[in-house]
């Protein structure tokens, strides 16, 4: 089951999605066991609104129930980062700059954000960097031509958002972040 919808690229898409249409995140099969039957189980709540006001938060994340095994599971919209607390597109932002040659605590004090939260990103990137590279690779041929870590990511981006990168690597079963 892909955890991430591709359909939803703000909260705002993300929210009226949930009211007007719920069903376009119900997944196809459980995670689980397969079983094709999941039933609507409600929404958890998630701070996902990172603006200075924060008028959109909470925001609900619908989960579904599986007929067979009775386990759950939920779907996030392609703007909200499964299990971190800051957006996709700041972390890119981020990561760009640490690929551009900047220090974490020069990237850290430029975003406001804490320097072990950047190493953290950071070290990330760099463990998961074969995998991920692989399996982007494998999707998208103009990446088979960027050599190394650095020209990788650069080329990536430039191809399309981290949103989406990671969209299409949960798309194939790969674990995200």
């Amino acid at each position: 089951m892909h955890r991430i919808v591709f359909a939803f690229l703000t909260l705002e898409q993300h929210l009226r999605a949930v009211v007007t249409t719920p069903q376009s995140y119900r997944p196809d099969h459980c995670p689980h066991c397969g079983f094709g039957c999941l039933w609507g189980h409600g929404c958890y709540e998630r701070k996902a609104d990172r603006s200075a006001d924060g008028d959109l938060n909470p925001v609900a994340v619908p989960r579904f129930q599986c007929a067979s095994c009775r386990r759950t599971c939920s779907r996030l919209p392609l703007c909200i980062c499964p299990r971190r607390w800051y957006a996709w597109a700041l972390q890119q932002q981020v990561l760009q700059l640490l690929i551009a040659g900047a220090s974490l605590r020069r990237t850290a004090a430029i975003f406001a954000l804490g320097y072990h939260t950047v190493r953290r990103w950071w070290r990330w990137l760099s463990t998961v960097h074969e995998d991920f590279s692989f399996h982007l690779r494998s999707r998208f041929a103009s990446l088979g031509r960027s050599v190394g870590f650095a020209t990788f990511w650069l080329a990536c981006l430039q191809l399309m958002p981290l949103c989406e990168a990671m969209a299409w690597l949960d798309h194939d079963s790969v674990a995200v972040p």
